[in-house]
């Protein structure tokens, strides 16, 4: 191979020095990750080969027989890694190894720490891939063709990872890639056939592609009778998806994970199943990761399972087999019941696809609930990485919304925490013998929604309320109208049954309790007439309340009408949703209602309204439209 004319030298892109000074000092105690992540990128790289052979077998250029080669040379003191895969042409090669384009860097660059263990773990989410040559070399060449092209587009690459890299076209007679490693002073260790061969069976034995090394002498032989360089597979070279899943142990599952996720980490669980017969011949390897991704709510993350059809690769990160609230999932699906020919466009209208969904998200949901029920530490740790992507789901998934509601964790009044550990079945079980209604409050914080007015009734009587405070839970509450035949009820919205929440009063306290409902509307019926003048088209309208016994007022959504805190968020995202004024509610029983009817003077009575109103604007979480004027009363009454 020799280099010809159109050499330069390139600078890398700014990411791709910070990712590679991440790399070199985060993952070093971790070195040997490196001939993991090159032997999975060949290995990829003979998948999308045979991807794109399905439709022109041509670019096999008489050399179907994919492998993986590892070879090393003590005295250049170089590690070897080939294989004949897809390779790449000169504009690939800069693509992939001089610049990151890749959805999310800047924010996974953000994330760093300095520390080095919780940056390796963020690393191991982004995946480095090829970087992680540089743990143990000081220069790295790659030699590379793309299939399908002549001898003289090969590309020759090379790089001492300090800031630049020299690039130029060479005559390659395979496809393929060739990169070798200059090892660092310190980094003997790996010059080495056993500990290259030992690496290769922890990292490397499931994956479904011979990896050779050269046979070691055959100390029985004279070197005259050593004819040719013999190379052996040292790997299994058999799809782990396809044994029997008795004969494979926990560390293979957890390697195999590794290898399609490029993730660092072992998966939190996994689920391994083979389906024949019927309308549907499949094997499926689900895994769940042990830490949601640093772009977890990136939109233009992509995710989704690897295909394969027959065994032969077909496409990575299929959308169509996942919805969005199970993006975080990894895996594969094997399928017998595709074409080899499928494209990404036939896959959106194929019926089998729509039937692979169902029995996929089927399979993960089936696996959360043993998880939860068995391993309820561990489900634990799911909910605390998944679980604002899982309230997703009723939204998305009709046909699944009880099973995702059966999933779902809250906090409640019961522990009055921010843990979110409840279930609603667990929820269900404490309601009262009366109450037909799982109740809730959504807020803006945790604070805000244990701190809610709208809760007072409810704790006098020991009936609980999820405390809903992420943002995911409007919309969440929104399309999980009920559970298990018990509707889900805003405590912020509508009126009270006393009836349903005072299930522990006798027959005699509950008429007496009407009684004084009654006599405190005649008492303050001119009262709410007057409040209702002063604050016009502000409310829909004006009432007594039965929710509170300790603050003076609150404001309410109407039965029908969107809750107040979903108003809110769709504003604030812009949206023109109408104006849908609350209902204001007043606190009979409390002294400021008492001195709002003695109030004679009709400014300081109209006043004293605004305050109330304003202040339960701001118990709500809302924004005054006029602090300034708020202020100005607040001091106007403090100073009389």
């Amino acid at each position: 191979m020799t280099a010809n004319a159109q050499q330069e030298t390139l600078s890398f892109q700014a990411e791709v020095k910070q990712v590679l000074n991440i790399v070199i000092h985060s993952l070093y105690s971790n070195k040997e990750i490196f001939l993991r992540e090159l032997i999975s990128n060949a290995s990829d790289a003979a998948d999308k080969l045979r991807f794109e052979a399905l439709s022109d077998s041509a670019l096999y250029e008489n050399d179907s027989d994919l492998k993986i080669r590892v070879s090393f040379d003590e005295k250049a003191r170089t590690i070897t890694i080939s294989d004949n895969g897809i390779g790449m042409n000169r504009d690939e090669v800069i693509a992939n190894l001089g610049t990151i384009a890749k959805s999310g860097t800047r924010e996974f660059l953000s994330r760093m720490t300095g520390d080095q263990k919780k940056d390796a773990h963020l690393i191991g989410q982004f995946g480095v891939g090829f970087y992680s040559s540089f743990i143990v070399s000081d220069k790295v060449t790659v030699l590379t063709r793309r299939a399908g092209l002549t001898s003289e587009h090969g590309v020759r690459w090379e790089s001492s990872g300090e800031g630049a890299y020299s690039i130029s076209n060479i005559d390659k007679p395979t496809h393929g890639t060739e990169i070798t490693l200059h090892l660092k002073e310190g980094e003997g260790e790996f010059l080495n056939d056993w500990r290259l061969r030992s690496i290769i069976t922890k990292y490397s034995d499931h994956i479904n592609l011979p990896i050779e090394m050269r046979k070691l002498p055959d100390m029985d032989k004279k070197p005259e009778e050593v004819t040719a360089l013999e190379w052996e597979v040292v790997n299994r070279a058999t799809a782990l998806w396809v044994l029997p899943k008795n004969t494979i142990k926990d560390e293979q599952y957890k390697e195999h994970y590794k290898h399609i996720a490029h993730d660092f980490e072992e998966p939190l669980a996994w689920a391994h199943n083979q389906v024949e017969g019927g309308n549907l011949d499949y094997t499926s390897l689900l895994y769940i990761p042990a830490n949601a991704p640093f772009d977890m709510w990136n939109r233009e993350r992509q995710h989704g399972l690897k295909l394969y059809v027959k065994r032969v690769f077909i496409m990575d990160q299929v959308e169509q087999f996942m919805p969005h609230y199970l993006r975080f999932m990894r895996g594969i699906v094997d399928t017998n019941s595709l074409p080899l020919n499928i494209s990404r466009e036939i896959l959106q209208d194929n019926p089998t696809i729509a039937k692979l969904r169902a029995a996929l998200v089927k399979r993960v949901l089936d696996l959360l609930e043993k998880i939860m029920k068995d391993e309820p530490e561990k489900y634990t740790k799911f909910w605390g990485q998944f679980g604002n992507v899982l309230k997703e789901g009723p939204a998305e998934d009709f046909a699944n919304r009880e099973k995702i509601g059966k999933l779902l964790r809250f906090a409640t009044t019961h522990t009055d925490t921010a843990s979110q550990t409840v279930s609603l079945d667990d929820y269900i079980k404490r309601m009262k013998p009366e109450q037909k209604k799982i109740y809730f409050v959504t807020a803006e914080t945790f604070t805000a929604a244990k701190s809610s007015p709208h809760l007072e009734i409810f704790r006098k009587n020991n009936v609980e309320v999820l405390l809903l405070s992420d943002r995911i839970d409007e919309w969440l509450v929104t399309h999980l109208a009920e559970y298990d035949g018990k509707a889900l009820q805003s405590v912020a919205r509508g009126d009270v049954n006393l009836d349903e929440i005072a299930g522990s009063e006798s027959p005699t306290q509950k008429e007496e309790l009407k009684q004084a409902e009654e006599k405190a509307k005649q008492e303050y019926d001119s009262i709410v007439t007057k409040v209702k003048t002063v604050l016009g088209d502000k409310v829909k309208d004006v009432r007594l309340s039965h929710r509170l016994t300790n603050s003076p007022a609150c404001l309410v959504a109407d039965d029908n009408d969107m809750g107040i805190q979903l108003q809110r968020m769709l504003k604030a995202a812009g949206q023109d949703i109408g104006e849908t004024k609350p209902i204001f509610e007043l606190n009979p029983k409390h002294l400021l209602l008492a001195k709002l009817k003695a109030e004679q003077d009709q400014t300081r009575f109209s006043d004293l309204t605004q305050i109330l109103f304003d202040q339960a604007v701001l118990s709500e979480g809302g924004q005054l439209q006029d602090p300034a004027s708020f202020v100005q009363r607040v001091n106007k009454m403090l100073l009389e």
